[in-house]
């Protein structure tokens, strides 16, 4: 694998419910092309799917990026939204502010952040209402 690392980026679009997953599911396949070990893999690609999820369901738009090194894989995921106004509630598992139609859908279950802590070996989030948030995410392999 080169070191100066492997760049992927992705344009996510609000309720495009259509494309949900591939984001991830293309990291995924990278990963597994340069032969990250498949425990290492599970934690990204959850990550990953969660951070794009969150995305489609709640923010206008937003990219998210893939850095892969030998030894670990960065996440940033930049979105354009209302932003979160409690970031200490959303962290808490099964806290939700999704609308009934989404859960309906089977999304917005309150557990996309708590998953991408539980997965991520570094974790940041910056929100600003009505600007948008940005979730830093480093997993080692």
């Amino acid at each position: 694998m080169p070191e100066q690392g492997i760049e992927l980026e992705f344009v996510l679009e609000a309720a495009d419910f259509n494309s949900a997953g591939e984001a991830s599911s293309k990291i995924k396949r990278t990963l597994q092309q340069l032969g990250v070990r498949p425990d290492v893999i599970r934690r990204i690609a959850i990550s990953a799917y969660e951070a794009e999820m969150n995305v489609i369901i709640h923010a206008c738009r937003g990219v998210m990026r893939a850095e892969i090194y030998s030894d670990r894989t960065e996440l940033v995921v930049d979105d354009e939204g209302p932003g979160i106004s409690d970031v200490n509630l959303a962290m808490q598992a099964g806290y939700s502010t999704a609308p009934d139609h989404i859960r309906e859908m089977g999304f917005g279950a309150g557990m996309g952040l708590p998953n991408m802590v539980r997965c991520t070996d570094k974790f940041d989030i910056k929100s600003e209402k009505n600007i948008g948030t940005k979730l830093s995410m480093i997993i080692y392999h």
